[in-house]
């Protein structure tokens, strides 16, 4: 029983019909050039094995392709000797081989009567030396002002504005507000535009306590803390707690009166006038 020889399947087996489109299949084919037989559902599905041959690699007809592909070389074209010398460059059938790396030999052993120089010995660098104390391997701080951005860094020191972000750990510019420092990478510049901060030690001090005051009171207006603040002589405690006084206040003494703003009792502005009235008594 004669099978196709690409798909496999004894020609007996093949249906006359397409399952499809029920239409009659072409008949089967012999190839002429190695007698192997092509099923009729082979030659529906692929119409380029009417004039081509998958094995030999010829096409009846004109194609773009070269005619008769040959295989690969095949690994045991490459002679192998034992010592890993290079072959010759043909092979037995004179065809252009491919050479062999060259061998692998040890390194000669260097004897007492040879010139050759031996590595140089390891010997500590010396502090001057270090990459700590060069200038050129320390990045530099830099005091951020309100007006600083990554781009008139990057302009100010030379640097590029993605290795001055990658740098610092930057993913976005907007980020740069919420820091008092950053450093310029090593290499640009040694030299720092602005080596001082801005703000004195003691404006410092003063926005970080305003800052836990707003926290710890839940009151984001600026004026009213200076005003707790100034009142209890900077002492952050006795200030909350001055807070949380008038609070309890407002709750005993609420205020009476139409609106949904009188009734809520406590806010931003209560206390406010709660303090003003604690100062009036």
């Amino acid at each position: 029983m004669e099978a196709c020889c690409t798909c496999a399947r004894l020609l007996s087996a093949v249906p006359a019909y397409s399952e499809k489109s029920e239409k009659l299949i072409p008949p089967d084919r012999q190839l002429e050039c190695c007698g192997r037989v092509i099923c009729g559902d082979c030659l529906h599905k692929n119409s380029r094995f009417e004039t081509y041959c998958p094995y030999c690699q010829i096409s009846s007809e004109p194609s773009l392709l070269p005619q008769g592909l040959k295989e690969p070389p095949s690994y045991d074209r490459i002679a192998r000797t034992s010592n890993a010398l290079p072959i010759d460059t043909k092979d037995e059938k004179g065809e252009q081989a491919l050479d062999l790396p060259p061998p692998y030999t040890s390194a000669p052993q260097p004897t007492s009567n040879s010139n050759s120089s031996s590595p140089p010995a390891y010997s500590t660098p010396s502090s001057s030396s270090s990459p700590a104390s060069d200038p050129k391997s320390t990045p530099t701080l830099h005091h951020l002002h309100p007006d600083d951005t990554i781009p008139s860094l990057a302009l100010s020191y030379s640097v590029p504005p993605s290795l001055l972000r990658s740098f610092n750990r930057l993913t976005s510019d907007h980020l740069l507000a919420a820091r008092k420092t950053i450093l310029i990478p090593p290499g640009y510049s040694s030299v720092s535009l602005s080596p001082h901060p801005v703000e004195s030690e003691e404006e410092a001090t003063r926005k970080t306590m305003i800052r836990r005051w707003m926290v710890a009171t839940k009151i984001a207006d600026y004026e009213v803390a200076c005003l707790y603040l100034e009142n209890n002589r900077w002492d952050l405690d006795r200030a909350v707690e001055a807070v949380l006084e008038d609070e309890k206040w407002e709750r005993d003494h609420p205020v009476k009166g139409k609106g949904k703003g009188r009734e809520r009792g406590l806010g931003m502005w209560a206390s406010q006038a709660a303090f003003l009235r604690r100062r009036g008594r």
